[in-house]
């Protein structure tokens, strides 16, 4: 089984994701919304560490 391909639906959700804390800290100036750019890569490049370390995915 291949653990470092993400599930669909969790790809949107962490794109949506990644999107929604960059927006929200390019609005508010607070640095720690920035981490937003790990779930996007995670969801374009459909590849999740946190996948591999586990052996599942999950929201």
């Amino acid at each position: 089984m291949n653990y470092n391909k993400i599930k669909t639906t969790c790809r949107y959700v962490r794109i949506i994701l990644g999107l929604a804390l960059i927006i929200t800290g390019f609005i508010t100036g607070n640095a720690w919304f920035y981490l937003g750019v790990l779930p996007l890569i995670a969801g374009i490049v459909n590849f999740c560490p946190l996948c591999l370390i586990t052996k599942k995915c999950s929201i």
